[in-house]
């Protein structure tokens, strides 16, 4: 955000980049941290940062946090993005604190953002096999039995959930009115009885997860909010959700840029820099143009966020989600092209940017959802 920055934020910025060189600088000190590029959250440097109070930036003082807002919680997204600290839980950790700060109790705040300001991981449970775009198609039913629910069913793609503390689950718990009504928010604890958590293979790593119900009961003060009003719910904290996605990918695409840089003012073939030819200056102006029009972008959304905070922005943040993650992934195929057969090769980091990169079009609501959101919006 440049002059924008307050001091102290300028300050937070400077941090978390000095300790990102410190940690996970080098490329050896990341694969130790990832079990060779293999994870994409180390939960002992997640806790380091959590120590250092940044986990909590955007959370309130009166649960330990710092008392920021989403543009503080967007500095801590893309400079770690950036930096390349493996941290993989802090998005889904942000999109759950949002929805207890939304509508937890006093007794379910306290217990969980102060649980998050102090290091622990969280996951949120949307998606199962026939309920992805349309979310309002799930069936993962939660049945009322013995003074609380009984959880039946499954979900898919469940970011993080194989080392959260807890799994904010959307389940189904009335099957009257339309799609959209009678489902509810729970907290399932890690551990809970009935709740089994399967690690899907991609081409990413295996930190997304299937999660199995079979009988898990949880209490009555399990449910977040009102029950069969999950859908309302969802959709206060999807705007938040798609910012916090941009954010992070707005430090992939930057990271993806600066990698590239390096490499064409190294690399020489023909006697001279690549990096000198027109036809890579010209491709990385532009691509320099596109990122900073994101940074402009998602600051302007999150600072919107902050000055009108019971405010809902389904057309800037669908845009920023939108824009940003198009921009990160055509950033790290440009950058893959222009290092050739390098760019290819593990031995860099480059094919990891594209990896990221690639699927985050598809997941918080693809690139067509998003498209579909915005032109709703102008009543199309």
């Amino acid at each position: 955000m440049g002059a924008a920055l307050t001091d102290e934020q300028k300050d937070f910025v400077a941090a978390i980049r000095d300790f990102c060189a410190k940690e996970c600088g080098t490329r050896e000190q990341r694969d130790a941290l990832t079990d060779g590029g293999e994870k994409h959250h180390n939960d002992a440097l997640y806790r380091q940062m959590a120590e250092l109070g940044w986990v909590g930036a955007s959370i309130p003082e009166a649960y330990g946090g710092s008392g920021g807002g989403m543009v503080d919680a967007c500095l801590l997204l893309q400079e770690s993005a950036r930096g390349l600290a493996p941290i993989g839980a802090v998005a889904t950790t942000l999109i759950v604190a949002g929805a207890y700060e939304r509508f937890g109790t006093e007794e379910q705040k306290q217990a969980m953002l102060g649980g998050i300001v102090a290091g622990a991981a969280e996951a949120i449970a949307m998606s199962e096999p026939e309920a992805g775009s349309d979310v309002g198609n799930l069936s993962c039913r939660a049945a009322r039995e013995n003074g609380g629910f009984t959880v039946n069913g499954q979900k898919t793609w469940i970011s993080n959930a194989a080392h959260s503390d807890h799994v904010l689950l959307i389940a189904r718990t009335n099957r009257d009115g339309s799609k959209h009504e009678g489902m509810t928010m729970f907290e399932v604890p890690h551990d809970a009885e009935g709740m089994e958590i399967r690690p899907i293979e991609t081409m990413g790593g295996n930190d997304t997860n299937d999660i199995f119900f079979t009988d898990c009961h949880l209490p009555q003060d399990a449910v977040i909010g009102e029950v069969d009003q999950g859908w309302k719910q969802l959709m206060a904290g999807l705007n938040v959700e798609r910012l916090i996605i941009a954010a992070q990918l707005l430090g992939v695409a930057e990271r993806a840029f600066d990698d590239t840089l390096t490499y064409v003012k190294e690399r020489k073939q023909f006697g001279r820099a690549i990096g000198s030819f027109q036809v890579l200056k010209h491709r990385l102006a532009d691509l320099a143009t596109e990122i900073e029009c994101c940074r402009l972008l998602v600051y302007d959304v999150a600072a919107s966020v902050d000055a009108n905070p019971g405010r809902m922005f389904p057309r800037e943040a669908s845009m920023a989600k939108l824009k940003v993650t198009e921009v990160a992934k055509k950033m790290s195929l440009e950058g893959m092209q222009m290092m050739g057969g390098y760019g290819y090769a593990t031995e860099y980091d480059m094919e990891r940017h594209v990896r990221t990169a690639l699927v985050s079009t598809i997941y918080g609501g693809t690139s067509e959802i998003q498209r579909e959101i915005v032109s709703k919006t102008y009543g199309l």
